[in-house]
């Protein structure tokens, strides 16, 4: 078999793998609810944990971090940029995840009743980031999942957390400071994040032409940094459509 005819091979098994990733997420938890904002972690065996139930089954030993496997942010969103762009919707999402697969636990310096602000325990084993985006204009539900590393290295995530490698905990105070260099960073065709954001949501919402080159340039680094793979579920028709 010749080489790019193998890689083709290779490309087409992790498509698949991922194909069945959102799958399974979008029918577990993809429905619009209450809750507006949730973190996940779905283990090698497919079960999910929301992240309290994870550390206190870790802390058990009832699961291994080994076992972890793709990090899930399930959120309601409003705003056009959120469903076009959802790894733009929560910059915690990528740090979470990449300092869980490094091992790190999160400490909160005030601790009394925030149990469910807990986000980062150690999952060794994460290989994924996924997001499960509820649009609440429409019946549609939006999976996107790319590899954490890919996703890591292409935001500069390794630079931003260089002082802690090594450690064992990172405190809440640390995680602020880290989202806040990661969101200043001009990665976005000249843009950091929130004016991304605002881009993309001035163009959709305002229909606003004058920033269609800006607004594709921007999709053309987003899709570059994260290589996300899409799928879209209408929770109406029980169905995937075109993404």
């Amino acid at each position: 078999m010749k080489v790019d005819e193998l890689l083709k091979r290779l490309e087409t098994v992790k498509i698949d793998e991922r194909y069945k990733i959102a799958e399974y997420l979008v029918r577990k938890l993809g429905v619009k609810n209450s809750v507006p904002l949730s973190y996940y972690i779905m283990m090698k065996d497919r079960k999910i944990y929301d992240i309290p139930s994870y550390r206190k089954l870790l802390k058990s030993g009832r699961i291994s971090p080994d076992n972890a496997y793709v990090y899930v942010l399930v959120r309601n969103v409003y705003y056009p940029a959120s469903y076009y762009f959802p790894f733009l919707v929560d910059s915690y999402l990528l740090l979470y995840a990449y300092l869980s697969k490094l091992g790190l636990e999160e400490r909160l310096h005030h601790t009394v009743g925030l149990e469910d602000l807990y986000h980062v325990a150690p999952a060794t084993g994460l290989k994924y980031i996924s997001t499960v985006i509820s649009y609440l204009d429409n019946s549609h539900v939006v999976v996107e999942i790319t590899d954490i590393d890919y996703a890591s290295n292409n935001m500069n995530l390794p630079t931003l957390i260089r002082d802690i490698i090594g450690t064992k905990y990172i405190d809440d105070h640390k995680v602020e400071d880290i989202v806040s260099q990661l969101e200043s960073q001009k990665l976005f065709a000249g843009h950091d994040i929130g004016e991304a954001w605002r881009i993309f949501n001035r163009y959709y919402e305002n229909n606003d032409t004058s920033l269609t080159k800006e607004v594709e340039a921007i999709r053309d680094a987003y899709n570059r940094i994260f290589q996300p793979f899409r799928v879209v579920y209408d929770t109406d028709t029980k169905r995937f459509i075109s993404a």
